[in-house]
């Protein structure tokens, strides 16, 4: 078998093994990296969450490697990871591109999170990890919605999660970079909002819609309410990164950490299993989103990144120049941005449709 051929295999069959004198396992790193050793006496996938805690991962990123790396285990008949390798790492991409015909992304996700596997909870690094079916990136463009509709559905939504969307459309931040904004992240005095571990942990300064800065105040103010009734009956802090949380130990409790868009409700930390209050959650806004824009525009899909899509094309539409474009968003590369010029309106070509000629 060469190291081209992709074996059957699936939940319920054996899969054949790779050939160890074409393909070796596991290589030595090619970069040295500080890597954590897990506990070997907890579950194989405890000792996953525990690596990825120790790297101050997200919740959700943890919970996406944790699962794809059961699904992966589960697809090669509850093999050990230890015991596979390259050559069924490849094998699991292709079933997901050519069987289960999930998208780029998804199909990306897995293979970060089992390069992450080899890498830092084995401890060792895959070779070859090329040469499985890719799965087809289709070329969509955003859905855009002009300024009247923008004000429209705005003009459906109120309390809280209006003043996200609003804050959505007027800073083009994504919906978690939004509903994980602390007190101090609202710089009322330098007019800017600070977007901390954004896409990519990156952090980037985006713009401080001046119409927002009176309902951000009143929205602070019943905020602190919240806060100091939490303070009074010895409600633990809100959650921080555990380096922060080892340096600042009561920076939890401090108004200048709260989340600004607190959750109405106290929640268990899955992680710790403390009771604390936590941010609001997307779905919440994602619903408001979707109710305000069935009332204003029936038939029209809207979302919250739909603000996003739409603060980036009205803003190069104004004529602002793309690579301030570019790092308002946070992208890493202005072709990404680039997307957004396909959507303009671009009077300037004078192109009119034969229809409207005839």
């Amino acid at each position: 078998m060469n190291s081209g051929t992709i074996r059957p295999g699936g939940p319920g069959q054996r899969p054949r093994a790779a050939n160890f004198n074409q393909e070796p396992r596991l290589s030595p790193p090619r970069r040295p990296f500080e890597r954590y050793l897990p506990n070997p006496k907890l579950r194989f996938l405890d000792q996953c969450r525990e690596v990825m805690r120790y790297r101050q991962f997200s919740l959700r990123t943890e919970q996406a490697y944790v699962d794809w790396t059961r699904r992966f285990i589960v697809w090669n008949g509850r093999r050990h990871p230890r015991e596979m390798g390259a050559f069924e790492v490849r094998a699991f991409l292709t079933h997901l591109a050519a069987e289960r015909h999930v998208g780029a992304s998804t199909q990306n996700q897995a293979l970060c999170a089992l390069l992450f596997l080899y890498r830092e909870v084995i401890g060792g690094e895959l070779d070859w990890i090329d040469g499985f079916e890719r799965a087809k990136r289709p070329v969509r463009v955003p859905v855009v919605l002009s300024q009247p509709e923008v004000r429209q559905v705005l003009g459906q939504t109120q309390g809280t999660t209006g003043l996200i969307a609003s804050l959505l459309y007027g800073t083009g931040v994504r919906l978690m970079e939004a509903l994980r904004l602390r007190v101090k992240d609202l710089d009322f005095a330098r007019g800017q909002i600070v977007v901390h571990d954004g896409k990519g942990r990156k952090d980037r300064v985006t713009v401080f819609p001046e119409s927002l800065r009176e309902p951000l105040k009143v929205h602070l103010a019943r905020v602190e309410v919240l806060y100091r009734h939490d303070r009074h009956h010895g409600v633990d802090g809100v959650w921080l990164p555990d380096a922060l949380e080892r340096k600042l130990p009561k920076a939890g409790i401090s108004w200048a950490w709260q989340w600004a868009f607190p959750s109405a409700e106290l929640s268990t930390d899955p992680r710790s299993g403390r009771r604390r209050r936590h941010h609001a959650s997307a779905g919440s806004v994602q619903r408001a989103v979707q109710e305000a824009a069935r009332r204003a525009l029936p038939g029209k899909r809207v979302t919250p990144h739909t603000f996003r899509h739409s603060f980036a094309t009205h803003l190069l539409e104004s004529g602002t120049d793309i690579r301030s474009v570019q790092e308002l968003l946070g992208h890493q590369d202005v072709a990404t941005t680039q997307i957004y010029t396909h959507v303009m309106q671009k009077p300037g070509l004078g192109v009119r449709s034969p229809l409207d000629r005839s």
